[in-house]
């Protein structure tokens, strides 16, 4: 809801900062969401009078006005307005003024006729949300004088009022909330309503639903608009003015929190009767739509048919119009989940039912009634009835609560002073009516929210300040079991796949009856919910062939994916954890190269260090390798078939890989330590040598770093010679490999001698074990 800070200086001190009148009520646990500044503080927005109008020659929709504006020179102004009449006061905005909307305003001809400045209306100046006219100023507006004069700076602020605080729904009831907050007083409380009651010309058939009705007839109204005092404050919060009637009605709300209505007294038809609606009863609102109303529908009717939905709308044939010269003010108390479940049934949410589905002060329903008929005749110059017609009895205040000293402590933490406490809730309005050991509180009746004693303490810490209670650490020490080493290992494969360039996606565990490969061994479901969801995926690969295809199909380049998720291996569905790779297409934007098996064997690794990978084959690969860590097999990765990429239109080859996160997770808790960099040189030597075609990279590894030598410090493959060139130099079955060994030692520089003494050593290994023909 929106409040002026103006409205509120009306009943109570505010700190001058806007900000921390906000940072008050959030702290307080009443949260404001934002903080908006209006006015009409316009350099060169003057008062102006219209002394003539006329149509424009060369424009149907157009007018040329003339215009003073004190200057002792008529100005001639063209203007496309209509809601004017001659002699009307209006702002002129004259050449050189910038507008709120930051439309600058200069000196021009419209059509062929010149323009001296521009006439404006209200949401032009940042006054309102009308803009179907121009802002028509009060009669008794001086001419010359300053825009701002009339329209003062004002801030509007944006506040969240949580459903259990209807009491807040009102400029009265935040400024009493912002009293009690600060310890200050009211300036002023709703009067209260010491008028005759007469309990005739109103009945209540549905109590239950409208515990209290009252209806006070004022005759002789003059309906017309409203002054600019009394516009401008709803406008300020969002309300768009009707009519002064109309207008009254909504300030009383705006103001005391309370809604009314008033219908026009010579449309009705006998006394009033508030009932439940009839099963299909027709009602036209006064948004012009017409409802078909349900029996736990509350209807405000006469004694033909219902003129207005109880607490939510009025209605259009009882409405109040520029004819309208009599009156019935409309003040109720309506249970509030009724309104709530009738406000939703018929989708008809408004100002009023907002407020009375979240609980009105029953206290202030005759005020408000009070309040309203004042202003009416005041500005409508309405003759009320002496008496007040009323049916019902209001709802009775809400319980006492008790509390005790101790439990107060006990739940905040600290000890409050008693005295404090008290002066606490007290000023929330609170009586103390026991002071034994558990002191009684008598709950006003506009806190139907208070029914327990830690609601008391509550509203204790709201104005003691949750700030000013210290923290207690109350977290405990739970040593890691096997579902945080799981959640450990799944979070490290996550981010290190993401950094390796490749997006994470989610697909469905459900395959449809229509699928790609992978998918042979997948259990059908005994009853599926549809054609899409027809069994259990076995592997994940087959939601990653269905994302390439989607992304193909919308014209991706490049696919570079990755899931984490589930899979039901067997005829008894077993879950287990999978991790899966898909990459298809360039390596990167603007790249010509295309992904090969060892990017995906490269993304593979950056996740464990520990693997091992062997060529296999299987009908799904042109390409397969099982991927090993020790003897353990915990994955398959390759390039896909001819037979299965060409169902995917894919322009490339397609690499999937798909490994095991169930497998035992031993030395994942281990880091990387910093090692210094060597400080003494390095010797590199090479070793080439030709070897059967079958031989692993794996084992002429093994052989190079097995014994470990100590000067021995990296390993590096960079040179091979394979296919029809190793077939001619080297007979067939045979391949040219080429190694690169670093020595170093970190505490000297090694000499030629010792470096040549260890190399020989390995290459006797690999002649001995490995059977290598080495190359010189």
């Amino acid at each position: 809801m929106k409040f002026s800070v103006n409205w509120l200086r009306e009943f109570v001190d505010l700190p001058k900062d806007s900000e921390d009148i906000a940072d008050l009520l959030t702290r307080a646990g009443v949260e404001t969401k934002g903080i908006e500044t209006r006015g009409a503080k316009i350099d060169k927005v003057i008062v102006s009078q219209i002394t003539a109008s006329s149509r424009h020659p060369n424009a149907d929709r157009l007018t040329v006005c003339e215009v003073d504006d004190s200057s002792g020179t008529k100005r001639q102004i063209v203007c496309g307005a209509t809601n004017y009449k001659v002699g009307d006061k209006v702002p002129l905005a004259l050449p050189g003024t910038k507008l709120p909307n930051g439309t600058e305003i200069r000196k021009s001809k419209l059509r062929g006729v010149e323009s001296e400045g521009m006439l404006c209306s209200a949401i032009e100046l940042g006054l309102g949300s009308d803009a179907a006219g121009l802002l028509i100023l009060p009669p008794a507006a001086k001419v010359g004088v300053p825009i701002g004069d009339l329209f003062p700076s004002d801030t509007i602020l944006d506040v969240e009022i949580t459903p259990n605080r209807g009491d807040l729904l009102s400029h009265f009831g935040l400024a009493r909330e912002i009293a009690a907050l600060t310890g200050t007083k009211l300036r002023s409380t709703p009067r209260e309503a010491k008028i005759p009651i007469r309990k005739i010309g109103v009945t209540i058939t549905s109590t239950r639903e409208c515990p209290f009705f009252s209806a006070r007839r004022i005759e002789k109204v003059k309906v017309g608009p409203s002054p600019q005092w009394l516009r401008s404050k709803i406008e300020s919060v969002g309300i768009r003015s009707i009519n002064n009637i109309v207008d009254i009605s909504n300030f009383v709300m705006l103001e005391l929190g309370q809604p009314t209505h008033a219908f026009d007294a010579d449309k009705l038809k006998g006394d009033i009767n508030v009932r439940l609606a009839r099963d299909g009863e027709k009602f036209l609102a006064l948004d012009g739509k017409t409802y078909s109303l349900k029996p736990d529908n509350c209807v405000i009717a006469d004694q033909e048919r219902a003129v207005g939905i109880g607490g939510v709308m009025g209605g259009e044939e009882t409405g109040v119009t520029e004819s309208t010269k009599n009156i019935l003010l409309e003040a109720a108390y309506f249970l509030p989940a009724s309104i709530r479940r009738t406000a939703r049934e018929l989708n008809l949410p408004s100002d009023a039912s907002y407020r009375f589905e979240r609980g009105v002060d029953p206290e202030v329903v005759l005020r408000a009634s009070l309040r309203a008929t004042e202003l009416i005749q005041e500005i409508a110059g309405g003759t009320p009835a002496k008496e007040i017609n009323v049916a019902g009895k209001l709802p009775a205040n809400p319980d006492d609560v008790s509390l005790t000293s101790e439990k107060c402590d006990r739940v905040v933490g600290i000890a409050i002073k008693p005295r404090q406490v008290d002066e606490i809730l007290e000023g929330f309005g609170l009586k103390k009516i026991s002071a034994a050991k558990v002191m009684k509180w008598k709950i006003p009746s506009y806190r139907q929210d208070l029914q327990r004693d830690v609601d008391l303490i509550e509203e204790v810490v709201r104005a003691y300040g949750a700030d000013q209670i210290p923290g207690v650490e109350r977290g405990r020490y739970s040593a890691s079991s096997a579902a945080d080493h799981a959640h450990d290992l799944e979070s490290s494969w996550r981010k290190r796949l993401a950094a390796a360039g490749l997006n994470e996606v989610r697909t469905s565990k459900l395959l449809p009856r229509e699928r790609f490969a992978f998918s042979e061994n997948a259990v059908e479901l005994r009853n599926p919910l549809s054609e899409d969801a027809v069994a259990l995926r076995p592997s994940l690969i087959t939601g990653l062939l269905g994302v390439l295809d989607r992304n193909i199909r919308a014209g991706a380049d490049r696919v570079a994916v990755f899931e984490i998720g589930r899979v039901f291996e067997g005829t008894n569905a077993v879950e287990k954890k999978r991790v899966s790779i898909l990459l298809c297409g360039t390596v990167g934007k603007n790249q010509k190269k295309e992904f090969n098996f060892s990017d995906l064997k490269g993304a593979i690794e950056m996740t464990r260090s520990d693997l091992s990978f062997h060529r296999v084959q299987s009908p799904n690969f042109a390409l397969a390798v099982e991927i090993t860590r020790g003897k353990q097999l915990i994955g398959i990765a390759g390039q896909l078939s001819n037979s299965v990429a060409s169902k995917l239109d894919a322009r490339g080859a397609v690499f999937v890989a798909e490994v095991s996160l169930d497998f035992p997770i031993s030395g994942l808790g281990s880091r990387a330590t910093f090692r210094e960099f060597g400080k003494f040189p390095a010797i590199t030597r090479d070793i080439a040598m030709i070897v059967p075609e079958d031989l692993t990279h794996e084992k002429i590894l093994e052989v190079i770093v097995h014994p470990k030598e100590p000067l021995l410090e990296r390993v590096e493959f960079f040179d091979e010679l394979v296919g029809e060139e190793a077939v001619r130099r080297f007979g067939p079955n045979k391949k040219s490999l080429a190694y690169r060994l670093t020595y170093r030692d970190r505490s000297r520089t090694l000499t030629s001698e010792e470096v040549s003494a260890v190399h020989a050593k390995i290459r006797e290994r690999l002649q001995r074990d490995l059977g290598a023909e080495l190359r010189e």
